[in-house]
């Protein structure tokens, strides 16, 4: 796995199924994370062989929930996130999918209260010895490629001294999203404490906030030093933003979107919850086909 000179799609909760991941890298995304899955969860799955659809399957023992659906075209591009708070229980995890995915990363950015409250994502900023334990056990022990993504913290030092730290655990690169944990999405991203952080460090930095446009990527490069560059908001509203020759129209994304989760069979409520924030940003869900959106219960009735 080569994280120089690259476009990311970034993990997103209920958006970075396997259809959107598709979407993304048919578009031109180099890279495409997951959605962040939660160690507790995944160590109950089992890895099964979809013949039906072609994918591989990590279900749920008991429930019968896929957790997550892979399959061996995007093996050499996507990142299995993981929410964790614990090495042993994060390395029994990442040991299930390894040898599926191209990488593992550590999600150590994610603000929201579930995380936070089970001492993941963001809360492990303020756990340098725990972050260390948990890279280093997953470094040990896999032959897989190792990341994590962080935000920043309260001073640009701070941030530095954490991205050393977590440099010398043997990470194959960093992604720092350019805002703090108390930061909302309209607060701009900070791209100069991205830059010192990318001047502090040998491995790559994956620069990540307000990248919208195509030309955008080349602006965060010029103005952090990163050579990679990740988009979350931007590729949700239009996947098509990874395209050199320009966006397509969103329309037209949409439909493919729908297109691949009905060939993939992806579960109802991450559809309709990707479609909805990507007819929020460009039209209106109280229009028809909104309403019909939130009352469908199928992938036949979205399509």
């Amino acid at each position: 796995m080569e994280y120089e000179n690259k476009l990311v799609l970034a993990p997103m909760v209920r958006v970075g199924t396997l259809p959107f991941r598709l979407l993304a890298a048919q578009y031109g995304a180099d890279i495409t994370y997951g959605e962040e899955i939660i160690d507790h969860k995944f160590v109950k799955c089992e890895r099964r062989i979809n013949e039906s659809i072609g994918s591989i399957d990590f279900v749920e023992k008991g429930t019968e929930n896929v957790v997550f659906r892979t399959c061996n075209e995007e093996r050499n591009r996507v990142v299995f996130q993981i929410g964790t708070s614990d090495a042993v229980r994060a390395l029994t995890a990442a040991q299930i999918v390894c040898k599926d995915v191209a990488a593992i990363d550590v999600n150590m950015g994610c603000p929201k209260s579930f995380s936070i409250s089970g001492g993941m994502g963001a809360a492990l900023l303020a756990k340098p010895e725990l972050i260390h334990d948990i890279l280093t056990t997953l470094k040990r022990n896999l032959d897989t490629p190792i990341t994590c993504k962080i935000r920043l913290l309260k001073s640009s030092q701070d941030t530095v001294e954490l991205a050393r730290r977590i440099e010398r655990t043997g990470v194959s690169a960093l992604a720092v999203h350019g805002r703090k944990v108390a930061d909302r999405p309209r607060d701009p991203a900070k791209w100069s404490e991205i830059a010192d952080i990318v001047a502090a460090l040998s491995i790559p930095v994956i620069a990540n906030g307000d990248v919208f446009n195509y030309k955008d990527f080349q602006h965060i490069r010029d103005a952090t030093g990163a050579t990679s560059v990740m988009v979350a908001r931007g590729a949700l509203w239009n996947a098509s933003i990874f395209s050199p020759s320009g966006k397509l129209y969103w329309e037209d994304v949409k439909r493919e979107y729908l297109r691949k989760s009905i060939l993939w069979d992806n579960d109802v409520k991450s559809t309709k919850q990707t479609l909805k924030e990507m007819i929020m940003h460009h039209s209106c869900l109280e229009l028809p086909e909104g309403k019909a959106i939130n009352k469908s219960e199928t992938l036949a009735d979205l399509a």
